[in-house]
Formats: C-alpha cells, structure tokens, sequence
C-alpha cells in the first residue's frame, strides 16, 4: 500500500543539522507512527512520504519555509517575572506553556534572565533551520474511522 491520505505510517528517521550532527533519531527506539493527510507532519516531510511504500528509503532536505518555519525575532518577549508563581525558580533553559487572550496556549523556552524580566522565545526550536531528514518506510495501512475521527493512529 502507498502512503496517502488517511493511512497509518510506521517511519524510522534520523534529522542532521547542516553540519551533519545528529539531532533527533528514532534509530534504538520504536518508529515514528502517524495519520498522514493531516498535518501530523512538517509540511516537507509529509509532501516527501506521499506515495512512498514500505520498504522505500529516501534522504531529503527540507528549507526552513517546509521545516518549522523561519525564526521570527517577533516571537521573542520580555515578561515581567513578577507574573510566575515563584520568580526565583525561573531559570534559562525552562520550558512553559504560556497564554494569552488573543492566542491561546503556546509553548515557549526561557532564554533569558535580567533584572527583573524573563527573555522568553516562542519559536519552535528547529526554526530557521534546513533539515536533512534519512528516512524508511516501514509500514503502510488504512486507517480506521476511530483514527480519523481521532485526528491520529492508534
């Protein structure tokens, strides 16, 4: 069976950066499983698998505009650290999940800290970044009414 829409897709994959250091691999570990059609997937990789069956092995490059987009200095802030719970447990490298009116929830990383505010920077950490992707089909099926109304595999 080819990838299309609404298939389960089993990958294994490993993400270098330009220099060819590994980021992220599913090599040692369970495969990467999702409902293809549905944006479960960076835009570029999701275009690549389309049609591709088990068996099938590929590398790709992916431009940042395909990726998680380019990095966008507007997604980084100063918030006041009187807004956390407890400001002296705010320290670069933390992760939150913050919320505004107007956006809703939206993860973002603690860059940051001077003074009495928190450099905080919502852009995905891959962002600005050309991704070099090697990947394998492992397996293709339907999905099944209960996945697709799920919006994922199973």
């Amino acid at each position: 069976m080819k990838i299309g829409k609404h298939t389960v897709v089993s990958i294994d994959y490993t993400l270098k950066d330009e220099e060819g250091e590994i980021i992220d691999t599913s090599s040692g570990a369970e495969p990467l499983v999702y409902l293809h059609g549905i944006g479960a997937l960076i835009p570029g990789m999701e275009s690549a698998l389309d049609g591709k069956s088990p068996g099938d092995s590929f590398q790709i490059v992916i431009p940042p505009e395909q990726g998680y987009g380019e990095y966008d200095e507007d997604d980084v802030m100063e918030i006041d650290l009187a807004a956390f719970e407890d400001p002296s447990q705010v320290q670069v490298g933390m992760e939150l999940v913050l919320e505004t009116e107007d956006e809703g929830e939206f993860a973002a990383v603690v860059t940051g800290v001077q003074d009495e505010v928190a450099i905080v920077d919502r852009n995905h950490p891959l962002a600005g970044m050309t991704l070099h992707f090697e990947v394998a089909v492992r397996e293709v099926r339907k999905a099944t009414p209960e996945e697709i109304d799920h919006g994922h595999a199973h």
